[in-house]
């Protein structure tokens, strides 16, 4: 089969063109030894059968990232029969200093200029005949996303594979630039174009000081409150199709003995259904707005906003994006780290990615926020006050990712932060159906298969813990009884901090596991209504304290068992796991001292 490697700067439309090539004939991995995702896809062209390996994005073959280090070494190895370099049309000088990188590695070198449907539109034409004589190769032109030019490619393609190899040119990297931007200025012509001005509009409206930050805020406070808000039918129908399925499952385990039917479907089979069926639906609906965004070219924006403030704590303007991620889910957050060059920088990203709220934090913090905070009342405003709340514990928890982002870059992990370049790509009309399968496939389903596997045996833990008896009272019972003096510092109750504890495997599961302890039965409780819960909770103590430190250990804890895992993976190191679990920990005990303290001083609680 004929090998053929796909490179380019992110953002050029590389995967939209290797879509458009291989269709569904592709799988993804990643590269031996390497935590770096790689694609690899089939297509067949006058008889003969291509097989296109889709490198890492970089903007350079300087090797310093583990994406740069894979793109540079898979050309040099010669596995390819020849490379295709994907560049933006609209931005072709910066992309031309890459295609100069590759030809100094090989001779056997394609040019394909994507995206000249957007050049058009703002107004940007090419001449690529020109630019093929400047480079000495050949250059196609394609609109990837409009399935245009893709034929005259797969022809060039066949035509270099099956052409002689020539020795690469060696240049000065200096020199490189220079010819980069002596090409772009003889093949590249530009006119002002409505589009273009008002690109410019929204760029100034997007990145000012004065209004960036604000509009950040509202958007993201769009997609939390759609994701909450639109996640509660398909969780409530999940929920009653898992009931009906273990109702199905109770019948057929009739005859078996009580313990092996408790540990089985009221321990393994009802947590995990509660994981699936409370996690998948606001991350397939999260996740898929999270990629429209970055599909629209949004969230460039929203790192060049947030820069300034990660350089003031020596940390990478790109962990924002990470920071993003990790809104959806945290465990997916921390892969996104990879994305960040500069290994103590992206050290520095993984071990705070647990400081903004996932959304298995949203029902506790949700409910209480509802049942302290806006006293259960319906209506707009009411809706309102909620979501602003909840948009403030998202802002605490940005404010605490930056603090320790700052503490971990003066202690643990000192350096000054490095550049990076940040391109702001052109909006971009999204591709609604790609970015669906794509986030679903690639996200939701990959992290929802972690939870489960770590959620089943969790299950038949905590079921033991409800219904093993020692003495007069169950384990659990014992555990939050041993606990309770401990956790009344802090102002929670030993039932809390247990519900923490076992919450482990998915923070979905902290408040049936809370609601199961003060109800003292053996299996996970779900209430119908919210006045229901805050009668129960306040009979067994609660205050409005009780709820803010509840909402703050929520917000700051120890990640997730799925979380805790991806990070193991992506460090291969206990010491810095350890670490990522005692940082957020120890911030959330903190503020809820701070918190209880102050208010029994002020005679509040």
């Amino acid at each position: 089969m004929n090998r053929v490697a796909l490179a380019g700067n992110p953002n050029v439309g590389k995967s939209t063109l290797f879509n458009a090539l291989t269709g569904l004939r592709q799988h993804t991995g990643n590269w031996a030894g390497k935590t770096v995702a790689t694609a690899r896809g089939q297509y067949t062209f006058d008889g003969e059968e291509y097989q296109l390996v889709d490198l890492p994005g970089t903007y350079s073959l300087a090797a310093h990232s583990q994406e740069e280090a894979v793109a540079r070494d898979y050309i040099k190895s010669s596995q390819a029969d020849g490379v295709v370099v994907v560049c933006d049309a609209t931005c072709l000088e910066r992309n031309l200093i890459l295609v100069l990188q590759v030809l100094e590695l090989t001779g056997k070198v394609l040019v394909c200029v994507n995206l000249l449907d957007e050049a058009e539109r703002l107004g940007v034409k090419v001449d690529l005949p020109a630019l093929s004589r400047r480079l000495g190769v050949p250059v196609v032109g394609t609109a990837a996303g409009r399935q245009e030019g893709l034929d005259n490619l797969k022809a060039a393609i066949a035509k270099l594979v099956g052409s002689e190899a020539r020795a690469a040119p060696k240049r000065a990297p200096c020199e490189r630039v220079t010819l980069a931007e002596r090409y772009a200025a003889q093949v590249v012509r530009s006119e002002e174009t409505d589009r273009r001005r008002r690109q410019q509009r929204l760029d100034r409206l997007l990145t000012s000081k004065s209004t960036g930050i604000p509009l950040m805020l509202l958007l993201f406070g769009l997609v939390v409150w759609l994701t909450v808000a639109g996640a509660n039918i398909p969780s409530a129908m999940l929920t009653a199709l898992f009931a009906r399925i273990g109702e199905l499952l109770e019948g057929w385990l009739a005859g078996a003995p009580a313990w092996l039917s408790g540990v089985l479907l009221d321990g393994m089979y009802r947590v995990t259904a509660w994981v699936v069926a409370v996690m998948l639906p606001p991350m397939a609906i999260f996740f898929p707005l999270f990629t429209l965004l970055e599909d629209l070219g949004y969230l460039p924006r929203v790192a060049f906003v947030m820069d300034h403030a990660f350089q003031k704590c020596r940390a990478c303007g790109k962990q924002c994006l990470t920071m993003c991620m990790s809104i959806g889910c945290n465990a997916c957050g921390v892969t996104g780290c990879r994305i960040i060059d500069s290994p103590r920088e992206r050290l520095i990203a993984i071990l705070t990615s647990s400081l903004v709220p996932c959304n298995g934090k949203f029902p506790t913090l949700i409910a209480l926020i509802t049942l302290f905070f806006v006293g259960g009342r319906s209506g707009l405003m009411a809706s309102v006050e909620g979501a602003a709340l909840l948009l403030g514990t998202l802002v605490l928890g940005v404010a605490g990712t930056l603090a320790c982002s700052r503490l971990l870059s003066a202690t643990f992990l000192k350096g000054m932060p490095s550049s990076f370049a940040l391109e702001l790509p052109p909006f971009r009309k999204p591709r609604v159906g790609e970015v669906v399968i794509r986030s679903v496939l690639d996200r939701t389903l990959f992290v929802l298969g972690r939870a489960v596997a770590v959620a089943a045996p969790a299950g038949v833990v905590i079921w033991l813990m409800a219904n093993v008896t020692v003495g007069d009272a169950t384990l659990l019972a014992h555990c939050t009884g041993f606990l309770d003096p401990f956790a009344r510092l802090f102002g929670l109750d030993g039932v809390i901090l247990m519900a923490f504890i076992l919450g482990w495997p998915a923070n979905e599961i902290v408040l049936p596991v809370m609601l199961m302890a003060y109800l003292a039965t053996g299996n996970l409780v779900e209430f119908d209504n919210l006045t229901a819960l805050g009668q129960l909770l306040t009979q067994h103590g609660w205050t409005w304290l009780t709820a803010v430190c509840t909402m703050l250990f929520s917000l700051f804890h120890w990640p997730c068992s799925t979380t805790c895992l991806t990070i193991y993976k992506e460090t291969d190191s206990l010491k810095w796991t350890a670490l990522s679990v005692a940082l957020p920990t120890a911030l959330g005990l903190g503020l809820c001292l701070c918190v209880t303290t102050m208010a029994r001083l002020l005679g509040l609680a």
